[in-house]
């Protein structure tokens, strides 16, 4: 049966959750209760699952030990975590893509022990100096993929074809994660990439939020979906809102609920059921009270966007799809 309102797998991006401690340690080395706290947070905003967005906990780097207590950490406060997103962990790093690519496999190795359906990956590259001075670091370029550059390109296929092949050993999907100036930065560059790599479990995270906030001319949100959500297989979903003024060559876009943002989130989506989009849903917010605003963008998604039946015609994806079960019910993670 399809997903509906109801019981569509809707994950908590964790952006508000710092990776350190006030005295600098990191969240890996903390005591599982401070996992726990967390978890009970998000499940209070009323979430089931939550997506285990790196820039907080890092699976991936946890001993084998660490990782169960982790899972148990999830299971106790009764919240699902059946994704792990990746980020800033390029594999075509000039410097460090050998020691990230090794971190992607053992990022693939701990979404296994913790049951995870999706590990989400990407080519963005850490956020300069410069975007850290920025009161929203998109307002300034930061890290370009090098155009034309088919060494590169070739690199960036045949390294996530090899975790592909890996997670698919695993019984994992692989999503790549759109990104402003890397090869997932366009529509066309980001399927093209998927064809490449020609795998049936990589597919795309079309996280369109990325591609519509930089302050320069971008490409239209409904060619986007068009393009890549027949290849997408799990979607970070934000939006922003935009004003341009093209005579001035002046563009801005700040962090907005999904209702109110540029995307039309209720389009997007019934075009992305016609093409069998299946996948878990992440909502994310950047700036205030991030998690309250995901919560709302979650309420959103199941009151307006979402299919309230099952009996809905769904399409076919050019990419496999997952069919994660929630592991703590709707109603009572809203309690």
């Amino acid at each position: 049966m399809a997903y509906t309102a109801e019981n569509w797998p809707i994950t908590a991006a964790l952006l508000q959750f710092p990776g350190t401690d006030a005295s600098g340690r990191h969240v890996n080395d903390a005591d599982a209760s401070v996992w726990a706290d967390v978890f009970q947070e998000v499940k209070d905003a009323g979430f089931a699952n939550a997506d285990l967005t790196d820039s907080w906990v890092r699976p991936g780097d946890l001993s084998k030990e660490r990782l169960a207590e982790f899972k148990q950490s999830a299971n106790e406060v009764g919240i699902g975590i059946p994704v792990i997103s990746a980020i800033r962990r390029s594999v075509i790093h000039q410097q460090d893509w050998a020691e990230n690519l090794a971190y992607s496999h053992r990022t693939i190795d701990a979404a296994a022990e913790l049951g995870c359906e999706v590990v989400s990956f990407g080519l963005h590259q850490a956020i300069t100096p410069e975007q850290q001075k920025q009161l929203w670091f998109w307002t300034v370029e930061g890290y370009k993929d090098p155009v034309g550059d088919k060494e590169a390109w070739n690199n960036a296929v045949s390294r996530i074809r090899e975790l592909g092949r890996h997670a698919a050993d695993a019984g994992i999907l692989i999503s790549l994660e759109m990104y402003e100036d890397t090869y997932l930065g366009t529509g066309d560059s980001s399927v093209q990439l998927v064809q490449d790599i020609g795998l049936d479990n990589v597919g795309l995270n079309p996280d369109l939020g990325n591609l519509i906030r930089v302050h320069r001319p971008i490409e239209d949100w409904r060619e986007l979906v068009a393009k890549t959500l027949p290849y997408s297989n799990y979607w970070h979903m934000k939006n922003y809102i935009r004003d341009e003024d093209v005579a001035r060559d002046s563009y801005i876009a700040m962090p907005a609920p999904m209702e109110s943002g540029l995307i039309n989130y209720r389009e997007a989506f019934k075009f992305a059921l016609s093409v069998g989009f299946q996948g878990i849903l992440c909502v994310e917010h950047y700036g205030g009270d991030g998690l309250s605003v995901t919560a709302s963008n979650q309420d959103y998604l199941r009151r307006h966007v979402l299919p309230k039946k099952d009996g809905y015609v769904l399409g076919k994806s050019k990419v496999a799809q997952g069919r994660q079960q929630p592991a703590a019910e709707l109603a009572g993670a809203a309690k």
